[in-house]
């Protein structure tokens, strides 16, 4: 199978997992945002783990898709190489200090861990990471509650400690957090 029929393949895979979902901020079905991830890393890379990565890196935290039925579906439509790169990127990408999981940690404490945990990931997750927050910047800015300065404080945190991925993408997602920022006056 070639680059591009993995690709679309991930691409069906991920509009099924995120099947009946809209986005918080956009009268949109979810996949939308993958969708747009992918694209923003299509312009910085080539590279089908990347691509595909995008594409599915909100589904383990976000659907019902457990690691092992990824992984099953990515060895099937690619080698184990590919699978394998895949699967540890979208494993990086998914948040571990979740509320479900440390209800007795406040937002602050869960993000410092989480934080702490993703500036450890490798350069193509933290690529990833910059486009997604380039994405959800778009959505979160104009929305009119108070969150948003929260979010993109968080993020400007985030893109602080995490500086291996693509500098170009890591440019435009600092640009992009700090302009936000401006846009509701912080």
């Amino acid at each position: 199978m070639d680059k591009a029929e993995i690709i679309e393949k991930v691409r069906a895979f991920a509009t099924k997992a995120h099947e009946g979902q809209m986005r918080k901020y956009a009268d949109e079905p979810y996949i939308r945002h993958p969708e747009r991830v992918m694209k923003t890393c299509k312009a910085h890379t080539d590279a089908v783990h990347i691509l595909c990565a995008a594409l599915l890196h909100d589904v383990l935290e976000d659907t019902t898709v457990t690691e092992k039925e990824m992984f099953s579906f990515l060895e099937n439509i690619s080698d184990t190489q590919t699978a394998n790169k895949i699967m540890n990127l979208v494993v990086d990408l998914t948040d571990v200090f979740v509320k479900k999981d440390y209800p007795q940690w406040n937002r602050r404490k869960r993000k410092a861990m989480e934080l702490e945990r993703l500036e450890k990931t490798s350069p193509d997750s933290q690529t990833v990471k910059y486009a997604d927050i380039i994405d959800n910047t778009n959505d979160i800015v104009g929305n009119g509650d108070g969150f948003a300065v929260v979010f993109l404080r968080e993020c400007r945190t985030v893109l602080k400690k995490m500086d291996k991925g693509n500098s170009e993408l890591y440019a435009q997602a600092l640009s992009s957090v700090d302009k936000g920022l401006e846009n509701i006056g912080n």
